[in-house]
C-alpha cells in the first residue's frame, strides 16, 4: 500500500479549480491526489518505457476539508489482470482520521512512446 500526504492550499479549493464556490478541498483535486497515489503504488511494477493511464474512476467525496488541513491518501492494489490494475483508494484527515473520500481507480499499463505516437497520428 502507498500513502501520500498533502496539505490543502488555496489552489486546491473548489473555488480555485472551478468546481464550486467554497474554499474547501475540491473533488477534482482529491481525485488527482488519489490518482497520484495509484501511480506511486504501480511505479515499481513498470518496465523501462512504460507508464499507466487512468481508465475508470469511482470516488465518493465524503467530508469537507479546509485550507491548511493535512490529508493522507492511500492506494492499494485490489486486482491485476495483465496490463489492467485496479486500486482501492482512500483519503483521511491526518490527526482525527476522519474519512474524506473513498473509491476505486483503474489504470492500464502502456508503452509511453507508442501511446503518444498513436494519439498524435505518428506511425
Amino acid at each position: 500500500m502507498t500513502a501520500l500526504r498533502f496539505t490543502v492550499t488555496d489552489g486546491d479549493t473548489a473555488l480555485a479549480v472551478g468546481s464550486g464556490s467554497l474554499a474547501v478541498l475540491a473533488t477534482p483535486r482529491l481525485l488527482a491526489w488519489c490518482e497520484a497515489a495509484t501511480c506511486a503504488e504501480l511505479e515499481a511494477a513498470l518496465a523501462e518505457g512504460e507508464t499507466s493511464v487512468g481508465t475508470r474512476i469511482q470516488l465518493e467525496h465524503l467530508a469537507a476539508t479546509p485550507v491548511g488541513a493535512e490529508v493522507e491518501v492511500t492506494a492499494e492494489s485490489a486486482y491485476v489482470d495483465g496490463r489492467l490494475h485496479r486500486f482501492v483508494v482512500g483519503a483521511r484527515h491526518v490527526g482525527d482520521g476522519k474519512v474524506v473520500g473513498s473509491g476505486e481507480v483503474t489504470r492500464v499499463v502502456v508503452d509511453a512512446a507508442r501511446f503518444m505516437a498513436r494519439i498524435s497520428g505518428t506511425p
